[in-house]
């Protein structure tokens, strides 16, 4: 039998009778309305895609989270992770899931919850569940097993990497993610557990590794995944007795693994690790695997998130801690709804508009928008007010040079804005009152999530753009253009690592030579001989400094 501690309150299976799968009702506005089902019971599944961020808004002042809290601490979790690469080193045992709880105040109502967590996971077995005092927010990524017809499928996910902020870095991340032998080898280890659970249920000689080592994006990280396939006319009570718990989650040896893990972690799991899913009358049936699920306890007004990771003998106890609070980041940063942008400058005919749209091309690959370059160019081209200058009999000089503003909806479908560009006079520039937090992925994209940038003007109400610096006092850039100083008689501008949007403009001028890169600090605003501003619609700027009163 396998070792667990002791079940808390909430109970150790729950199942419900439905006629029919649940689905939301729509508001008026044809988003799904605040109310989890007919029967006010459970709903589960993955929302369209181009809907996941908008499921997050709606209610979304109606609840209120307050701090998470570790319940265990991080010079506890590093000791325990040394005891565990112990047991490694001594042979007995090959790697460990190890996990602790967070914990926070809640209040309001948990199905609007439920929905930012959907929003902000973009995950495909979320699920949400009533079962009187508990409600469980499930938005896991991870498929326990599912069984079609006479197949059996399971996917475990282990390995992850945070995602990186910008396209390359986020580029970097993956692959140094797949050709990481420690996750390699720990994806190994638990698809091999799968393997050998999944033979008990399956016709002999099926059981195969269909997929290996695959990557799978979501908004704050990369997970490794693997699938292995068989042929099974097992029931789901048996598949569950065979499989259950996974293996992704406890370790190998599997059932020794639990023995560690029932001394290690001071609190039970819950339902945290354990599965939600369906079963239908045909014998078909879908179950995750319950990892990024809150647990709110509506008599006591908590909510409890666990996290955790696989320990191997690789593991570094800094680096697993990091990961875990990776994980915990769908808790504390909710995806907003956003349009892509793209500011461009006609003038007869569109400034690096090949630039542009191959960074908007990135920037929709990064946030997973759907995105056809031929028809956002069939737009642009089809903006009404480009007719006169296109027309216009005296030439290219005297036509109107237009700002247009193009804007790419979360379901692929674009916008075209725009207006006449008029001459503008040196702006009031200052610095920044407070420094930005290079976290922010809001800064290496340029999209319609712009409060950074509006606290940052707010900071400096006597100026009309303000320059922006992060926590090591390097410069980065301003709220609406790249920064250039003339020192040493270059010209010089950040690097994107320093925390800024990378301009179109600007790569422009760095490919020709024009200018150079090179980490600014704040003293060099005083040193420059001349203070620059840059951006593909008005290209050069000229700056008044601004010192603050």
């Amino acid at each position: 039998a396998l070792c667990a501690h002791p079940p808390g309150d909430l109970p150790l299976v729950w199942f419900g009778l439905y006629r029919a799968p649940a689905q939301p009702r729509q508001s008026l506005s044809g988003e799904p309305a605040c109310n989890p089902s007919a029967d006010g019971r459970s709903i589960a599944g993955r929302a369209p895609a181009g809907s996941l961020a908008e499921l997050g808004q709606a209610g979304k002042a109606s609840f209120r989270v307050g701090p998470w809290k570790a319940l265990v601490s991080a010079a506890t979790y590093h000791q325990q992770v040394r005891r565990i690469r112990d047991l490694i080193v001594a042979g007995d045992t090959y790697q460990i899931n190890y996990t602790f709880p967070l914990q926070a105040d809640f209040q309001g109502d948990t199905f609007c919850w439920f929905r930012q967590l959907c929003a902000s996971q973009q995950a495909d077995h979320c699920a949400f569940i009533q079962t009187g005092r508990f409600h469980l927010l499930s938005a896991s990524p991870e498929l326990f097993f599912k069984k079609d017809a006479d197949g059996l499928t399971t996917r475990p996910m282990k390995g992850t990497a945070r995602r990186g902020r910008w396209p390359a870095e986020d580029c970097q991340a993956a692959r140094s993610l797949a050709k990481s032998a420690k996750e390699r080898a720990e994806n190994v280890m638990i698809v091999d557990v799968l393997r050998n659970d999944m033979s008990r249920v399956s016709r002999v000689g099926s059981v195969n590794v269909a997929r290996l080592w695959e990557l799978e994006r979501y908004p704050t990280v990369w997970q490794m995944t693997s699938t292995v396939v068989s042929q099974s006319k097992a029931s789901v009570p048996e598949i569950l007795a065979a499989l259950f718990p996974s293996g992704s989650v406890t370790g190998a040896p599997k059932i020794h693994a639990t023995e560690i893990i029932r001394a290690l972690e001071p609190y039970p799991r819950s339902i945290y690790c354990g599965t939600i899913g369906w079963w239908a009358p045909d014998g078909q049936a879908e179950f995750n695997v319950a990892i990024r699920t809150v647990t709110v306890d509506t008599e006591t007004g908590t909510a409890r998130y666990h996290v955790g990771g696989g320990i191997t003998h690789g593991s570094s106890p800094e680096k697993e801690y990091a990961e875990c609070l990776a994980k915990a980041e769908v808790l504390t940063r909710p995806l907003p709804v956003f349009d892509l942008l793209e500011s461009l400058r006609w003038d007869g005919g569109y400034f690096l508009l090949h630039e542009h749209l191959d960074r908007l091309a990135e920037s929709a690959a990064y946030f997973d928008f759907p995105f056809s370059r031929q028809a956002v160019e069939t737009a642009l081209n089809q903006y009404p007010l480009l007719a006169p200058s296109k027309a216009d009999p005296a030439g290219r000089a005297q036509a109107p040079i237009l700002k247009i503003r193009l804007l790419l909806h979360r379901d692929g479908s674009c916008r075209v804005e725009g207006e006449f560009l008029k001459p503008s006079a040196p702006l009031r520039v200052g610095l920044a009152a407070t420094p930005v937090d290079t976290d922010q992925v809001w800064l290496y994209h340029k999209t319609t999530c712009r409060e950074i940038y509006r606290q940052a003007l707010l900071s400096r109400p006597d100026c009309e753009d303000v320059i922006l610096w992060n926590p090591r006092g390097e410069l980065t850039e301003s709220t609406m253009a790249n920064v250039v100083l003339e020192l040493d008689g270059r010209l010089w501008t950040p690097p994107v690592v320093c925390g800024l949007l990378a301009g179109t403009f600007r790569r422009y001028l760095l490919e020709t030579g024009a200018l150079q890169e090179r980490v600014l600090h704040r003293d060099d605003l005083h040193r420059a001989h001349a203070i620059h501003l840059i951006n593909s619609v008005r290209r050069w700027m000229d700056v008044q400094w601004i010192d603050p009163a």
